[in-house]
């Protein structure tokens, strides 16, 4: 199937028989090589089940604004095999380019972009009083914790990875936590994230140490399901696809158990991407509390060697107030408050990280930027 036909109608669901596929999933996928990036990208519901949260009825409009003069955009996608890139400068899109069989009519994987919207989720359970306080121990919603090295861990320090627990996310490395996380079989019933949780030891006390771990926000996924009684599509339906006019519907993997992989994984078209952005510089009045978007994306913790770099609730933080969502194989939500700008990107990079590849997409965002400032 094409990238721009419809692909909710080839949706998978759930079965025993493919639980075994998602178990593997990890290990596979870090290591697809170009070709099965360029065409499992766009179609991730053809290759894994999942759940779906629905469009609006009447999607919010994004209207066009006047061209904006990049020149630099053709050498920076062809060489970062970037498939999407969307501008969208106070409320109206100033550049839209889709290559690599993309088109505004298909959706793309995520990575952990989805951290970002799954953090949001918290937000909103918080407003609505499923979460009692982001300084509530984990385990009094996931009590099966209680012995575990998250014992004392609070909502608040696996929001911001610093639980003290430890972790390795090497994509390289078929061993890595990352990649083996669900390779671990678990009683019928049981969490599959929270199983393998459990498993891992203490390396500092709770809050004193920055770890990226991709297990936490898996976590932070079962625990608005358990808090709201909802899976993550349906709340983020209810609280944010419809009410905020997203015009697609959003593909959302699950795990064996059926949990929505909240650290992971949501596929989701550019201009929604680009929406998510717009969201939170609207502040998402009714949705989250008040000041939400201001505490989550603050630098809670630096980034070890990044710089100006810090990590909040799962959003990066960077200079002059910006902040993103970010997955591998670059996959990207730019916000920039002062200047109102959102920057959308869906690419398949041709290694899941890179400090290079880090570089070259900041240096291009910078270009935008300096092409908005000059009034091009």
């Amino acid at each position: 199937m094409l990238a721009g036909a419809s692909p909710v109608a080839a949706q998978i669901a759930l079965t025993p028989e493919n639980a075994d596929r998602i178990r593997m999933a990890g290990a596979t996928i870090l290591f697809w090589n170009q070709a099965q990036r360029d065409q499992n990208f766009p179609a991730m519901e053809q290759q894994f089940p999942g759940t779906t949260a629905r469009a609006a009825a009447r999607p919010r409009a994004l209207p066009a604004g006047r061209a904006l003069d990049l020149p630099e955009a053709e050498a920076f996608m062809a060489a970062n095999n970037t498939a999407g890139l969307i501008v969208v400068h106070k409320g109206k899109v100033r550049f839209e380019r889709y290559q690599r069989g993309y088109s505004a009519e298909g959706r793309y994987t995520s990575f952990s972009v989805a951290k970002s919207l799954t953090s949001t989720l918290v937000g909103a359970a918080v407003r609505d009083g499923y979460i009692k306080s982001l300084a509530d121990p984990v385990t009094r919603y996931i009590p099966e914790l209680a012995g575990s090295a998250y014992d004392g861990v609070t909502v608040a320090q696996v929001l911001t990875m610093t639980s003290g627990v430890k972790w390795n996310e090497d994509y390289t490395d078929p061993k890595s936590d990352v990649a083996r996380m669900y390779l671990m079989p678990v009683p019928a019933g049981a969490d599959p994230t929270t199983a393998f949780l459990k498993t891992l030891s203490r390396e500092a006390e709770p809050g004193s140490k920055w770890v990226y771990k991709t297990g936490e926000t898996n976590l932070i996924g079962v625990l608005v399901t358990r808090a709201t009684g909802k899976s993550l599509t349906q709340y983020a339906e209810e609280k944010i696809w419809r009410p905020f006019g997203m015009e697609r519907d959003l593909f959302w993997m699950v795990d064996q158990s059926g949990q929505n992989i909240g650290g992971c994984c949501l596929s989701a078209s550019l201009r929604d991407y680009a929406r998510i952005g717009l969201f939170t510089l609207s502040g998402g009045k009714g949705v989250v509390p008040r000041g939400w978007f201001a505490d989550a994306t603050r630098a809670w913790s630096p980034v070890p060697g990044a710089g100006e770099r810090g990590y909040g609730y799962q959003w990066w933080t960077g200079p002059a107030g910006s902040y993103q969502a970010q997955g591998i194989f670059g996959q990207l939500i730019h916000i920039d408050p002062k200047r109102q700008l959102v920057i959308a990107m869906s690419s398949a990079w041709p290694k899941a990280t890179g400090s290079d590849l880090g570089a070259a997409r900041a240096r291009f965002v910078d270009q935008i930027k300096a092409a908005i400032d000059a009034g091009r």
